[in-house]
């Protein structure tokens, strides 16, 4: 089993982000067996594809990787790296773009989302990026790809095209059968991610653009700031209720008891039945609580490795040998098939 995901390398990283994404893949990487690998790397040739500040996609990509780092990704026991320093990524895209079809990437829902009115003025790599995409995960022979709804299409298309290229190019054995140059990869099912809503607004995501510091939790915040947050987070002068039915209307209540639930590892409804018929004044402090204790470790450790990037470097460096030395293989075989001529 081989596991392999990416993530977008934004910084000013908050709660949302740590139990969206990051915490799932620091339970895959421990829920790992012998023999079983793990490959996470930072998208950073994917941002390329929207317009970009270079400097902030430099320092969103320590920010992300200190943040893995921090929540609990092992560099001995995952393989942690930024696709820029592995070539073969882009190497494998251009291969696959023969065998990709013009037909399959104009059916892709997400470039029609982010370009919006304007797919003239849009980027080739826009249009492009989900043939990056199979080559991230085709490139390491992956078995298994942790996807959610918004990404089901992508995975689709890695398969179809890695169907596609095996179909037309892999090589014989001594029987007359093919030799797959690529695995296909599964599709994992993340258990479902809690949607972490402002803390002043419980219409709206918590978001690092959002202007209020005060509507997200940083995972660099420390205690004080962390229950200072949670004090003023909007609520409604209205009691908790005993079940999850009784938040239906209240955008703000709701948020809350649900970021204590994904903190506790529990059910609203059980979050609800500790809770219930308690105003604010009494929930908030024990969410304020719950929080500090889960993430000071992490702001700390968070703290300590953005003050030295020295060592994030050294980390992503090795990751990337690693990451380099595994994709080889796959990369050669490629070239091989499509009788590409490389010493």
């Amino acid at each position: 089993m081989r596991v392999v995901s990416g993530i977008q390398p934004t910084g000013n990283l908050h709660l949302g982000n740590y139990l969206g994404a990051i915490r799932n893949w620091v339970r895959m990487q421990d829920a790992m067996k012998e023999g079983q690998e793990c490959y996470f790397f930072l998208a950073d040739l994917h941002a390329i594809s929207m317009p970009h500040d270079p400097a902030e996609l430099k320092s969103g990509t320590l920010e992300m990787a200190a943040a893995l780092l921090a929540c609990g990704i092992d560099p001995a026991r995952s393989t942690l790296f930024n696709q820029a320093q592995v070539p073969a990524h882009v190497e494998l895209q251009w291969l696959l773009n023969g065998t990709a079809r013009m037909g399959w990437l104009n059916r892709m829902t997400q470039f029609k989302d982010k370009s919006g009115k304007n797919r003239e003025g849009a980027s080739a790599a826009l249009f492009t990026y989900p043939v990056l995409q199979a080559a991230d995960v085709l490139l390491y022979q992956a078995t298994h790809v942790p996807v959610g709804e918004d990404q089901k299409q992508h995975l689709e298309l890695a398969r179809d095209i890695a169907t596609k290229f095996n179909h037309d190019y892999a090589p014989k054995n001594e029987i007359g059968e093919e030799a797959p140059v690529f695995t296909l990869p599964e599709p994992i099912n993340p258990p479902q991610a809690a949607r972490i809503m402002s803390l002043r607004d419980g219409s709206k995501k918590m978001s690092k653009s959002d202007v209020s510091e005060m509507s997200r939790i940083e995972l660099v915040d420390n205690a004080d700031t962390i229950m200072k947050k949670i004090k003023k987070a909007k609520t409604d002068p209205e009691p908790l209720p005993s079940e999850e039915a009784g938040l239906a209307g209240r955008p703000e209540a709701l948020n809350l008891v649900t970021i204590y639930a994904a903190l506790s590892d529990s059910s609203i409804d059980a979050v609800l039945a500790d809770f219930g018929g308690e105003g604010f004044g009494k929930f908030k402090p024990a969410l304020g609580e719950l929080m500090i204790e889960t993430l000071s470790p992490i702001s700390q450790r968070l703290r300590d490795l953005l003050d030295d990037p020295e060592e994030i470097d050294a980390i992503l460096a090795r990751g990337a040998a690693k990451a380099r030395e595994s994709a080889a293989p796959t990369l050669a075989d490629a070239y091989r098939a499509l009788g590409l001529l490389r010493h």
